[in-house]
């Protein structure tokens, strides 16, 4: 292996078995007295065409080392094509005097968004007026309308995505917005849904949100700062120009990112401020859109607050969710890390009266208001729970936690756009249960079973198996692993794909997935751990696992793996790592601090430069996220804390499992840059008999590539890298998808 300082003759893109070699320019760091020598931040200028010649040599390197595994991509690809309902559409739902859906056809990339007329034939408030109609994928709607086809939006681009998609309260116009380019800057235009006219207002360069007046009149929408923070809200009145928009809000504060919504009433619109710690928010009534907006609660540095616009009885209330202090149950105040429910007038917010107590075992996480009843969405035991709260003329009824009789499971609310319905939509899942919608009647209890999602092919849940372990940290601490297998494969040690990600309180539930048969029918087990950094087992368990706790999702993901391997689940030469942005540095941390454990490492997107990005405020977010790793640039303890398991920074000669990494040239959240220098400096120092792999899409952002059959193509790619990786890429499948 050549380390001279040149790209090597395979920078042309060509397939090539000699690994690209980056040229080294140092370029020095210097913070708190310590210097650091960056060999490759050079990679960084993607206008630079010796850039794109590297990564382009990048990725004929992995093609031509994953060559051989193309047969298999293909019949993953195949797999997965042929368990999914290509020509399908979503269980409607009712708002106004509309039934919206989407459609999917067969060969199509993108959503079909549609609407077709309610029915005249029952009362609104009579119950079967919110069944859902029984509509065919193959046959035409009567009154169908298509709102909007995103398979003409995304002709002629590489890249598509869909962001707003708003209709107005009286169903005559849609806000829609999307990206050409991955780099999740939106264009936003309207449609008279009545006349099928695209509207001449053009307005780039936005969030991916809009929201409407109550009169239909305006519409509201963020922009971006340079360093990609959504700091300013505006109002735009349909049919004037961009000028003449009007700025509503203005955040100042770099920690903090603006957003707008409306109350599920439609009463009230709210603006909220938002940093990893603090919230703020901001009213203003529906029908006064040109109005000013107030201040709820003034900020207070690491209360998180929410709130909800209820009538209980007869009288306009907020429901407030927060995390400040509270009296303990012998009245000695108490910081409440798994928040509160309190009641407050809608012109007092602080005029507090709690509802619901701290619970250290039980993480409240949102409260949904509609005329008759409350929605509690929770998480106990780590995995999330529902329960309705009956609004009664004087108050609040009995909850009751709904019940779907599932060790693993993961409930949540689904779309529900009306104020005054009688039922609720949820979801339910887990990761041997399909996608199940139900409708739940809070005035009889009735669990309704409007649509399962379908595996075609045939999929009996009772093949396979889910239960929950326990890995013991470092600390003593009891960390959860769910895993999932086919029933009746062979005991002892198999192969497993473990996956984690233990980041901003973000909880990694059951939930099914169609494309991970084709690693459990070829016998692989599929785990998760859920690290602390995470949020599954409340607020403590993210704030033990960030800023200067941040080694405990490290430590804790190699104590699951040590676990499956003490407990003969599986081994060392069977194991791969998986985990994608903030789960990737989790994966380059890991690789550092336990190589030996793992045969392989899998990771989109990682984020595995972290202290050089947060090191520097002009890039994308960095200011955002110093509540979440700390300010390295202010404080020596920091900076020496993250210098102290950065992947890249710590890169050792040592021998390295099998890694592929994946990344877009055009993600705003984790630069390609990041896992391009990684890749390039695991290859200089790191040993091990397997090189590491960068496979870049040119074309997308931090979600991958768009369009279903994309997306599967990116699945059937990396799956039979992780196959063929553990030795199953000749595995006969234990069930024969349809074909």
């Amino acid at each position: 292996m050549s380390l001279d300082n040149s790209v090597s003759p395979s920078s042309t893109g060509a397939a090539t078995d000699t690994p690209p070699i980056a040229k080294r320019v140092p370029t020095e760091r210097t913070h708190h007295g310590d210097t650091f020598v960056d060999q490759y931040e050079w990679l960084r200028d993607k206008q630079n065409p010796e850039v794109i010649a590297y990564l382009e040599a990048e990725n004929a390197y992995t093609e031509a080392r994953t060559a051989g595994q193309a047969p298999l991509r293909e019949r993953i690809y195949d797999e997965i094509k042929a368990r999914n309902k290509e020509t399908d559409l979503t269980l409607p739902s009712r708002m106004g005097d509309w039934w919206y859906y989407h459609r999917q056809y067969e060969g199509k990339q993108h959503h079909v968004h549609c609407r077709c007329p309610i029915s005249t034939d029952h009362r609104r408030d009579d119950l079967a007026a919110w069944a859902p109609p029984r509509l065919d994928a193959d046959e035409p709607v009567a009154g169908e309308q298509v709102l909007l086809d995103s398979n003409e939006l995304a002709e002629g681009h590489d890249y598509f995505a869909l962001g707003a998609f708003s209709v107005s309260h009286d169903g005559t116009m849609l806000a829609y917005s999307y990206d050409t380019a991955g780099d999740e800057r939106y264009e936003l235009r309207f449609k008279n849904l009545t006349t099928g006219e695209v509207l001449p207002d053009v307005i780039p360069g936005v969030a991916p949100g809009a929201t409407w007046s109550l009169d239909g009149e305006y519409v509201f929408y963020q922009t971006f700062d340079d360093a990609w923070r959504a700091d300013k809200v505006w109002r735009h009145r349909l049919g004037t120009g961009r000028d003449a928009d009007v700025l509503v809000f203005h955040e100042t504060d770099e920690r903090f990112s603006v957003g707008i919504g409306a109350t599920r009433s439609e009463r009230y619109l709210m603006i909220w401020l938002s940093s990893k710690i603090t919230t703020e928010g901001w009213i203003l009534e529906s029908d006064n859109p040109t109005g000013e907006f107030r201040v709820l609660l003034p900020r207070r540095e690491g209360v998180d607050y929410s709130a909800e616009h209820a009538v209980i009885g007869g009288v306009d209330k907020l429901l407030i969710l927060h995390n400040d202090v509270v009296p303990g149950p012998d009245g000695t105040p108490v910081k409440a890390v798994n928040s509160v429910l309190a009641e407050a007038p809608i012109d007092d917010p602080a005029a507090m009266t709690i509802l619901i107590d701290h619970d250290p075992q039980v993480r409240l996480e949102d409260i949904e208001a509609f005329d008759s009843y409350l929605v509690l969405s929770y998480r106990r035991e780590a995995l999330p729970r529902v329960a309705v709260w009956p609004l009664t003329e004087t108050g609040y009824g009995e909850r009751t936690e709904l019940d779907f009789g599932l060790e693993l499971f993961a409930a949540g609310v689904s779309a529900n756009p009306e104020w005054d319905q009688p039922t609720l939509r949820i979801v339910v899942t887990s990761f041997i249960t399909p996608y199940r919608v139900y409708d739940y009647v809070p005035a009889t209890g009735e669990l309704l079973l409007r649509k399962e999602q379908e595996v075609l092919g045939g999929y009996d849940p009772g093949e396979y198996e889910q239960h929950r372990e326990w890995a013991q940290a470092v600390d003593g601490t009891r960390i959860p692993i769910s895993v999932v297998r086919r029933k009746g494969i062979p005991a002892g040690p198999r192969p497993l794909l473990l996956y984690g990600y233990g980041s901003y309180e973000a909880s990694i539930d059951p939930g099914f997935s169609l494309s991970r048969l084709s690693l459990l029918d070829r016998g692989m087990v599929f785990a998760v751990a859920h690290v602390r950094g995470g949020g599954e087992l409340g607020r403590a368990w993210y704030d033990n696992g960030k800023t200067l706790t941040k080694k405990n999702t490290f430590t804790d993901f190699v104590a699951c793996a040590r676990h499956l391997v003490d407990t003969e689940v599986t081994e060392p030469d069977l194991m791969i790592a998986d985990g994608g942005s903030a789960g990737g540095l989790l994966m380059g941390a890991v690789a550092n601090l336990a190589p030996e454990l793992f045969k392989g490492i899998l990771t989109s997107v990682p984020f595995v430069d972290p202290l050089t990005s947060i090191l520097d405020p002009s890039l994308p977010l960095t200011v955002t996220e110093w509540d979440e790793w700390g300010n390295p640039l202010e404080d020596p303890e920091v900076y020496a804390y993250m210098k102290s398991y950065s992947p890249y920074e710590n890169v050792a000669a040592v021998d390295y499992p099998a890694i592929l990494a994946t990344t877009g040239l055009n993600d705003t959240r984790v630069y390609y840059v990041e896992p391009a220098k990684w890749i390039a400096a695991l290859r200089l120092t790191g040993t091990g008999p397997t090189p590491p792999l960068l496979k870049v899409d040119m074309t997308s952002g931090h979600g991958g590539p768009s369009g279903r059959y994309e997306q599967w193509k990116e699945i059937a790619f990396e799956y039979a890298w992780v196959l063929d990786t553990v030795g199953l890429g000749d595995a006969p499948l234990l069930t024969t998808p349809a074909a």
